[in-house]
């Protein structure tokens, strides 16, 4: 039997603000630990979607998806989240992929074919300036992620920099580990194996930290765990405690 997520309804289109959704996912096991997944939606001025993190496809969601409009870009974030990707390729061939550095090569090691179009930079493409803003958060060697900001609705957009998994929706045995990590709401951050290779770049992280602060999101939205629809700036200011002090 599947264990719940927590986030049911899976596989649906969960308005955060007009033209911005989320979508949550079934558990996906990495080094062994289940972690629960989203994805992030958000309709172009354009008409066309933008996908951060695309999780297992789903056909009501292929449904729900097409009735909003037709899947322009697919985004790949950090060197974790690429998994499904190839099967989002498969069934939008026109879609255009956008990764982190490291993602294609992380992919490749992992025996994964995965079509890069364009490398995720700090500058939004034609695409998307003006709608999302973007940068890859500097300092370590190992974790380049991508952050983005809905300008509209002033939704920051997250993927691993910061984890918030709830006690309700663990395994008992994963309670005291989450919490060992960093990772338990509701004092989710970034887990502690991640924040030790921001050691000798922390003050290269604080510069996107304070940039992302100077977007003064409203909401912020994370891959794993429990997601801000209101404080962001506040959850922002104690995730990265460990970067900004």
């Amino acid at each position: 039997m599947t264990r719940t997520t927590g986030y049911e309804p899976l596989f649906t289109l969960k308005p955060v603000a007009p033209e911005i959704w989320v979508v949550d996912g079934p558990i996906l096991k990495f080094y062994g630990l289940p972690f629960p997944t989203r994805m992030v939606v958000v309709r172009l001025t354009d008409g066309g979607l933008w996908l951060h993190s695309p999780i297992q496809m789903d056909d009501g969601l292929l449904q729900a998806l097409a009735a909003l409009g037709p899947v322009q870009h697919l985004m790949a974030p950090n060197w974790i989240h690429y998994a499904f990707v190839p099967d989002w390729q498969r069934a939008f061939p026109k879609a255009q992929t956008w990764a982190a550095p490291g993602v294609q090569e992380r992919a490749g090691s992992r025996g994964l074919a995965l079509r890069v179009d364009h490398q995720i930079t700090d500058h939004a493409p034609d695409a998307w300036a003006g709608q999302v803003d973007q940068l890859v958060v500097p300092g370590s060697p190992v974790h380049r992620e991508a952050v983005f900001f809905h300008r509209a609705s002033k939704t920051l957009i997250l993927t691993d920099l910061i984890e918030n998994f709830e006690a309700a929706n663990l395994p008992v045995w994963l309670i005291p580990l989450a919490w060992a990590a960093g990772t338990l709401d509701p004092d989710g951050k970034a887990p502690i194996d991640m924040r030790q290779t921001f050691r000798k770049g922390r003050e290269a992280a604080r510069g996107a930290i304070e940039t992302m602060l100077s977007w003064e999101p409203e909401r912020l939205i994370m891959a794993h765990g429990r997601w801000y629809e209101t404080g962001a700036m506040a959850e922002l200011n104690r995730a990265f405690r460990w970067v900004l002090r």
